[in-house]
């Protein structure tokens, strides 16, 4: 029954399916997937300034005055006023050197930036998914070999049982099998939990916050893929992500410099607008005609004024320290920087794709070096049993030997990891990835 439950809660996982998976719920990829999003809604003209804005205000004018003037006809005055101000203000701007123009380009580049860098970390995140999946599988292989070498170290005890009761063996030869049992069941067991952790590394890389018993179902073969360098350089200036990132920046700087080139012209603006004023005042007045003062209240009428105004405005700044010439020399370094950036990283990422295409050639050569001396190792595991068994060799020369098995079998899946690392790198710095 619990063998049941577990294979009932095994969940198959080709390499193609933790990709898919990864890249849905990889927390990076879904940071940069946002990023990319801010900058599309970003990429507007709304804010680069382009439309004139338009503003509705709404205001309220309280007040209250004491007047006493003897020499006045209006001698004593006491007025509450109150207003209310409605009114709609425009301003657009007419002019302004293309910088609208200018400010809409860079908010195109910054969505080409934000879409690279995306590239590059679905690029980064699919290298680790290949590097971690395949990581599991040669850590299930080794476990299986491990396997194969504790049944035989089983049936090596089994045989010197059956050696010792017909009085063919020692107890000698009995203690020597059972220690070669029990190192390679404790080397089964770190080996288990090994396999363990690389499931686990697998599922943190794809972003399953859920611990699941997964089944890889893809196999561990060799590749054998033949590239030219001619042909991967030329891949790696047209597609690698981080190039085309360091390209943009290149373009971000440039515009810069024009945006801050234009700001020698003129910027012409176009201010309108218009208020309405109700004026409501109470209060009461003293009006003294020869000698007969008079008081009297204020009917508390309401006054209303419409003012409406169009305005052109014209800046030029003619002078402002040097401020203005210090920040496009600044601007046109800065461009002179991001492309130095570009030619320093064009040339390390050549290095490195150089490095990484000479080191998948050699291990091609190790996967098939250690491939034959596996299949040698095994002819000479099973020619060793049949001479221990018929006492030609001693058990100190078998566990020799099948020592050797396991550390050629190892060789092997590691040659064969490191050669699907290394393609896996070369394809990453190529941009081929995703294709």
């Amino acid at each position: 029954m619990l063998f049941s439950t577990s294979l009932n809660a095994q969940e198959a996982l080709s390499l193609e399916q933790a990709i898919a998976k990864g890249l849905t719920n990889n927390y990076q990829v879904r940071l940069s997937r946002a990023s990319v999003a801010i900058a599309e809604n970003n990429n507007d003209w709304s804010l680069t300034g382009k439309y004139p804005e338009v503003n509705l205000t709404l205001g309220s004018d309280n007040s209250y005055s004491s007047t006493e003037n003897p020499a006045s006809v209006v001698t004593q005055s006491s007025v509450i006023s109150n207003a209310v101000v409605p009114g709609v203000s425009a301003s657009w701007v007419l002019y302004n050197g293309s910088r609208v123009t200018y400010a809409k380009d860079q908010l195109a580049k910054q969505l080409d930036l934000s879409q690279e860098q995306l590239e590059a970390q679905i690029q980064s995140t699919i290298q680790g998914i290949i590097q971690a999946y395949y990581g599991a599988l040669v850590q299930r292989e080794q476990l299986e070999v491990l396997q194969e070498v504790l049944g035989l170290s089983r049936d090596r005890i089994r045989y010197q049982e059956t050696r010792q009761e017909f009085g063919q063996a020692g107890a000698f030869d009995l203690v020597q099998a059972q220690d070669a049992y029990l190192n390679d069941s404790t080397t089964y067991l770190v080996q288990q939990n090994a396999y363990q952790n690389a499931l686990r590394n697998l599922q943190l890389i794809m972003g399953v916050d859920t611990p699941t018993n997964f089944t890889l179902t893809d196999s561990l073969e060799g590749v054998t893929t033949a590239y030219t360098q001619q042909d991967l350089e030329e891949k790696l200036l047209q597609n690698n992500p981080e190039l085309q990132a360091s390209n943009v920046n290149i373009q971000l700087a440039a515009l810069n410099t024009e945006v801050l080139g234009v700001a020698r012209l003129p910027q012409v603006s176009l201010n309108a607008g218009a208020n309405y004023n109700i004026n409501v005042s109470n209060g009461s007045q003293t009006f003294n005609f020869g000698g007969m003062p008079s008081e009297q209240d204020l009917p508390g009428v309401a006054a209303k004024t419409l003012r409406g105004f169009v305005n052109l405005t014209a800046t030029y700044n003619i002078y402002d320290g040097g401020a203005r010439k210090r920040r496009i020399e600044t601007a046109q370094l800065q461009e002179l920087q991001s492309q130095l950036q570009y030619t320093s990283l064009e040339q390390s990422l050549k290095t490195q794709l150089a490095n990484t295409y000479a080191t998948y050639q050699n291990q091609q050569q190790l996967v098939s070096l250690t491939s034959e001396l596996v299949s040698n190792a095994r002819r000479n595991l099973t020619i060793a049993e049949e001479r221990q068994k018929g006492g030609l060799i001693n058990s100190f020369d078998y566990r020799s030997i099948q020592l050797g098995y396991i550390n050629a079998t190892q060789s092997r899946l590691n040659a064969i990891l490191n050669l699907k690392n290394t393609e896996t790198e070369l394809l990453r710095l190529t941009g081929e990835l995703v294709r």
